[in-house]
């Protein structure tokens, strides 16, 4: 999902329209009063917030040695967000290296693949990868390791052009580049035409197979069943590595997806653990073969082959699980919400795709853990991207 900061105006075309047809009216000033009083006394939740307890099933024995890998994270529109939520000078993350290290690494995160798909290109993205690639250096067995994919987001199809495709060659052809993404059709917002989404996501896919890296494909789609699968069927060998990123869409369509191309993983975010949410769970559902429940890896080898094609990622500062633990345990109080998503909420995704996994299992059958689903998200994610 593509940082929003642009579109983040305080005078956006819907409230200048609901401003002039109420301003006259006393009752909608005194209403917007009392609003700005509740909102004033309530304030931004505390930041002590962001440092979430340790999930009770990597607390003890079976969470020692598990490897927490975020596929999907957007670094820099986190960090924005956290700026933006406590502003400095008082915040205690003045640098984004300080953030991802203080707040990612110390939730136990061991690599993040994050994504750079803003077209044109943020204008310092090598100083943001270069700083953030000394976390690659510092506690060099222990410590999170940083990768990135670079792509234009379909939002910014209506803005791709040569320039801005020479930028994200050189991008992708950066030693920490693992992959060329975010990139796809989103016809839900329809930020771009879709003729235009279509022509540009054709154009990249061609361009990265055309640089014969061997790097992976990460796809955004957002109900554009049919026009998806007809590009990527047409554009892509069967055997290239592809991240299906966040996926919501038809069941039927992952299904299509995951015959056709055997290298590819379906990326689970935070947006399962949503009520609004049925697809996402029935495509988890739908690893079972007919009739039966898949069971959970029995052996260590099992994480490496399991039929469970996910991946696990955040879509950070996006997509905040709807079950991390009650916000009064967090030190925030009546009515305050976690301001955003960060790679360290990884577990509760795991967590939750581990209760739908073990929907229809008999009592004396294996369950699924959170370790589990960690442990086999982990090993794809090396399928994936190699890291």
């Amino acid at each position: 999902m593509l940082i929003p900061i642009r579109q983040l105006r305080p005078h956006s075309f819907l409230v200048k329209r609901l401003a002039s047809t109420y301003r006259p009216q006393q009752e909608h000033r005194n209403q917007q009063r009392k609003m700005t009083k509740s909102k004033k006394s309530r304030g931004p939740p505390p930041e002590g917030c962001l440092m979430l307890p340790k999930h009770p099933e990597l607390a003890g024995d079976e969470g020692e040695g598990v490897e927490l890998v975020d596929t999907h994270t957007h670094i820099l529109s986190t960090y924005a967000a956290y700026t933006a939520k406590y502003p400095p000078p008082d915040h205690t993350h003045q640098t984004i290296k300080s953030f991802a290290k203080d707040v990612l690494q110390s939730h136990g995160i061991t690599h993040v693949v994050d994504v750079w798909c803003e077209a044109p290109m943020v204008k310092n993205w090598r100083e943001v990868v270069d700083s953030l690639s000394e976390l690659n250096k510092d506690d060099k067995d222990e410590g999170m390791k940083y990768s990135f994919v670079v792509g234009a987001h379909p939002h910014e199809a209506k803005e791709y052009g040569d320039e801005q495709e020479r930028e994200m060659e050189e991008a992708y052809r950066h030693e920490l580049c693992v992959g060329w993404g975010e990139i796809g059709l989103d016809y839900h917002y329809d930020n771009s035409p879709r003729e235009e989404q279509k022509s540009v996501l054709r154009r990249q896919l061609r361009k990265a197979l055309g640089c014969g890296l061997d790097k992976a494909i990460t796809i955004h789609t957002r109900e554009a069943d049919d026009d998806i699968w007809t590009i990527l069927t047409e554009e892509v060998p069967k055997y290239q590595r592809l991240h299906i990123h966040c996926f919501t869409d038809s069941p039927e369509l992952a299904i299509k997806l995951l015959n056709h191309f055997p290298n590819l993983y379906i990326g689970i975010t935070g947006v399962i653990t949503y009520s609004s949410n049925h697809n996402t769970s029935q495509v988890i559902r739908n690893f079972s073969a007919a009739g039966t429940t898949l069971a959970p890896p029995a052996n260590p080898s099992d994480f490496t082959s399991s039929p469970l094609r996910i991946v696990l990622e955040t879509d950070a500062p996006y997509m905040v699980p709807s079950i991390l633990p009650p916000p009064s345990e967090l030190g925030m109080k009546g009515g305050q919400k976690m301001p955003f998503c960060h790679s360290g909420m990884l577990p509760w995704t795991a967590q939750f795709v581990a209760k739908v996994l073990n929907e229809g299992r008999g009592e004396d059958d294996a369950k699924w853990t959170t370790t589990d689903v960690l442990k086999v998200a982990r090993e794809n994610a090396r399928k994936v991207y190699g890291v």
